[in-house]
């Protein structure tokens, strides 16, 4: 099974690797202040901040006059001061002031983007405004749902995005990337079913009366105050386009009706990811771990953030020196095997979302 592409052919247009219009995490919503916050965001340099009612602003990181970046200027009030001349422009990306005139030229303005706070992120829409419905916004309730206790980090990966996602679709690498936390070889042996609609692809994965890996051996003692020889364990990954990965995770002891529903005897997690491009060859990976044990423990809430820091530093490793190889061998094309059907699907739909941009503007030519 080969991965393709429909191909831009109109030599105008090149091909973009990310849709536009779509929802992307620009930061963790602790990050946005009443300070000036560069980010790169699908290809697109851009400033964020806090006005003075507390909610998110974003501009083009480029000063009308003279393109030095707004984040190198600083934050009076609502308005971004440009640290080259003194414009100033507010949080609609009007210019307010110009130095040494009266007379603000209208044509003065910093494009903006549509932004929303939800899930704990900061969500940008490069594309159209017109079509930034924040209902598109994928859920990652989980993320503040008081009956789950969750957290995370950012990393900066030096890879393509859709890389990161190929690794998410596809976890028969904990065999052999992670073995000594979550992996084991029941993962890289189960069964699993690939599903896929309009906007998603879910890949399924029950693996029944099997040997815990070391992680989920040590959330269920810590649940329960015995260390189980056999569980069911369960991997229900679900991916909605174009970079948004959920994985519900978890395992109970064998035979107390996991499979069939009832997980009240086990330990439940669900593996939150959303992965923001910035450049072709970077992006931002924002991840949170969620549990709905447990969840007072705040010391558990910080002991499982690490850990599971650590796995996905292990993952770092792998998809930047895959982009390596990549960039080494140009042109190269993926083979792929039963296990891939889930990242494959990903990339369609990415693809999907892309054409739908790209096509009418083409057939316009």
């Amino acid at each position: 099974m080969r991965q393709h592409s429909i191909p831009a052919t109109n030599e105008r247009f090149a091909r973009p690797d990310w849709p536009q219009n779509a929802w992307y995490a620009a930061a963790w919503d602790v990050e946005v202040k009443r300070h000036l916050l560069a980010r790169q965001i699908a290809g697109r340099k851009i400033v964020l901040y806090r006005r003075l009612d507390g909610k998110p602003a974003a501009l083009n990181d480029a000063c009308w006059h003279r393109l030095l970046p707004l984040s190198m200027g600083k934050l009076e009030g609502d308005r971004v001061v440009c640290g080259y001349h003194g414009l100033h422009f507010d949080s609609h990306g009007r210019c307010t002031h110009m130095p040494s005139q009266d007379t603000i030229n209208p044509a003065a303005r910093v494009p903006t983007l549509p932004v929303v706070e939800k899930h704990r992120f900061v969500w940008v829409w490069p594309g159209d405004p017109a079509l930034a419905d924040p209902a598109l916004i994928p859920d990652l309730h989980w993320n503040h749902d008081p009956l789950w206790a969750a957290d995370g980090k950012t990393i900066r990966v030096a890879c393509n995005y859709k890389l990161v996602i190929d690794n998410l679709m596809d976890l028969t690498h904990e065999t052999f990337v992670h073995s000594s936390s979550i992996g084991n070889d029941a993962v890289a042996e189960a069964p699993f079913v690939t599903t896929h609609g309009d906007n998603m692809a879910e890949v399924a994965r029950w693996m029944i009366n099997v040997e815990p890996p070391p992680l989920w051996r040590n959330q269920l003692f810590r649940k329960t105050g015995v260390y189980y020889d056999r569980v069911d364990r369960w991997q229900i990954i679900r991916f909605e386009a174009p970079c948004t990965v959920t994985i519900d995770v978890g395992v109970a002891p064998t035979g107390t009706g996991a499979p069939e529903g009832d997980r009240s005897q086990g330990v439940n997690g669900f593996v939150l990811n959303t992965i923001t491009p910035e450049t072709e060859g970077s992006c931002h990976y924002h991840w949170a771990f969620a549990r709905n044990y447990l969840i007072g423990e705040q010391s558990l809430t910080t002991e499982l953030r690490e850990g599971v820091s650590g796995i996905f530093r292990e993952d770092e490793f792998i998809m930047e020196a895959q982009q390596k190889a990549l960039e080494e061998n140009p042109g190269k094309t993926f083979y792929n095997l039963n296990i891939d059907a889930g990242a494959v699907w990903s990339r369609k739909l990415i693809d999907a979302m892309i054409d739908r941009e790209i096509l009418p503007a083409m057939a316009a030519e």
